[in-house]
């Protein structure tokens, strides 16, 4: 009766040694467990937040872009100001020039007409002749036959 109450201790044991390393197996898959699920929602979060980062910094790369972009255009457009400026100046001197050039040139020719009212004119009685005799062109009715 001893052994088998011996055997029965033993059994007792053993199953209390199995109990006890399946409760100590349950506990270090919970907190394996545990520690995958707190791993994964720290890469989560280190995803997030690298994710938030990259989003500020693309964000503040294109805000830095439509900065310079509008730099860019505001220049660009007095740039183009300032030409059509320049333009329209040398067409106000064209313009003057053109202006100064006609009225030189009415003043040349109102004085070369009073200049002409006041020259000698040449003799008319030539009967297209060179003055008025004729300069070896011979016709039959210029011959005069005696």
């Amino acid at each position: 009766m001893n052994i088998q109450l011996e055997k029965m201790k033993q059994k007792q044991e053993c199953e209390r040694r199995k109990r006890i390393a399946e409760e100590k197996h349950k506990e270090w898959v919970q907190k394996k467990r545990e520690e995958e699920r707190r791993e994964r929602e720290r890469k989560l979060s280190k995803e997030m937040a690298e994710k938030a980062t990259k989003e500020v910094e693309k964000m503040q790369l294109q805000e830095k872009a439509e900065v310079k972009y509008k730099e860019w255009l505001k220049k660009k457009r007095a740039e183009e100001a300032e030409k059509k400026k320049k333009e329209k100046e040398k067409e106000k001197e064209r313009e003057a020039e053109l202006q100064e050039k006609k009225a030189k040139s009415e003043k040349i020719f109102k004085e070369w007409l009073h200049n002409a009212r006041n020259k000698p004119r040449p003799i008319l009685n030539g009967y297209g002749f060179p003055h008025g005799k004729s300069a070896g062109l011979y016709f039959c009715y210029t011959y005069v036959v005696t």
